[in-house]
């Protein structure tokens, strides 16, 4: 597929830097459709025939974006401090693809770590940095291979997979795709779940992957592939081979207490009934969030936040977190 330069940007601004990227061939969508209509079947068809016109209507060419400076990642290392393997491993590829026309490309990661650490939160922050749009695939919830490559055409209620959906359907050439929960995948006899992924976290035979139900290649190389796990027993071999694994721990007691008060700042600067919250939590509600995980922390803040305001106060107090919260002990602290 063929790419090239959108706008030029100066080095020294701390925006993306987009190029345009083909992410199918037109021609070969012309010729599906074409043999489609000569057919006859139109009307058997008529979900294939849509998608392929839309192709067309909507062109080949796609955002391909990174960012303009590495150090753009600061923050995130502030707000993600037990995660400083995995950013450092995305700096190194975000050094790579400065000062040069070449795109970002991230070597597929595997985020291994109990619930409610931040998985998905780091997933969602790394799109953002890097400009792009992010897709999340729950693999608990899906039975099917063909939720990834799509399902024949052939079949009542076919329709494209989810990584064809978000290539053709979307802005960008360089999404972030977040398989969740990658060991939880169900699967039997017929359909392998993680089948597609074989093909698709290899950068080679990535790059003209053919989704089942359009039977058209579609460049999915440049896709940015992040998944995560509770237990690495449950993924075969030969995907965990393609992945850089990453441990990521429960975050310290001290690296707890940031991701709070980032947390606090965050929401409160988000909303206009922040102006009327203190800049500053103080010390006992810090210690009081640092013992949940940060799946919790901002259901408590909100809580919290929600109570102050109750009393007309701009101080947030421990009793104002959830009393299920209060009382929960911290499971899986790290010293």
């Amino acid at each position: 597929m063929t790419r090239h330069s959108l706008v030029p940007q100066p080095s020294t601004l701390r925006i993306p830097v987009a190029q345009m990227r083909s992410v199918f061939h037109p021609g070969d969508v012309e010729r599906k459709l074409s043999r489609l209509q000569e057919s006859g079947n139109q009307r058997e068809y008529e979900t294939l025939r849509t998608v392929y016109e839309r192709m067309l209507e909507r062109g080949p060419e796609r955002f391909q974006v990174k960012p303009s400076g590495v150090p753009d990642m600061a923050s995130l290392y502030e707000q993600l401090p037990n995660f400083t393997d995995v950013l450092d491993d995305v700096r190194r590829h975000v050094a790579l693809a400065q000062d040069s026309r070449d795109g970002l490309e991230v070597t597929p990661m595997l985020l291994l770590g109990p619930p409610g650490i931040g998985k998905t939160h780091f997933a969602r922050q790394l799109a953002e940095l890097l400009g792009t749009g992010m897709n999340l695939l729950p693999m608990s919830s899906m039975t099917a291979g063909w939720l990834l490559s799509g399902s024949s055409a052939q079949w009542k209620g076919a329709r494209p997979g989810k990584v064809f959906e978000a290539l053709v359907e979307g802005e960008y050439a360089n999404p972030v795709i977040v398989v969740d929960e990658i060991d939880k995948a169900s699967s039997d006899a017929q359909y392998d779940p993680l089948g597609a992924l074989y093909s698709l976290l290899e950068h080679d035979t990535a790059q003209s992957f053919t989704d089942e139900f359009a039977e058209v290649a579609i460049d999915a190389s440049q896709v940015i592939w992040i998944t995560t796990a509770n237990d690495a027993r449950g993924i075969p071999d030969p995907i965990l081979n393609r992945m850089n694994v990453f441990e990521v721990q429960a975050p310290t007691l001290e690296q707890a207490r940031t991701i709070a008060r980032n947390l606090y700042a965050g929401i409160r600067a988000g909303h206009d009934w922040g102006r009327l919250i203190d800049p500053e939590p103080s010390g006992d509600v810090l210690d009081q969030l640092a013992q949940m995980p940060p799946r919790e922390m901002r259901r408590a803040l909100m809580t919290g936040f929600g109570n102050a305001r109750l009393d007309r106060r701009s101080t947030v107090e421990v009793a104002d977190l959830p009393r299920a919260a209060i009382g929960k002990s911290r499971i899986g602290f790290v010293q």
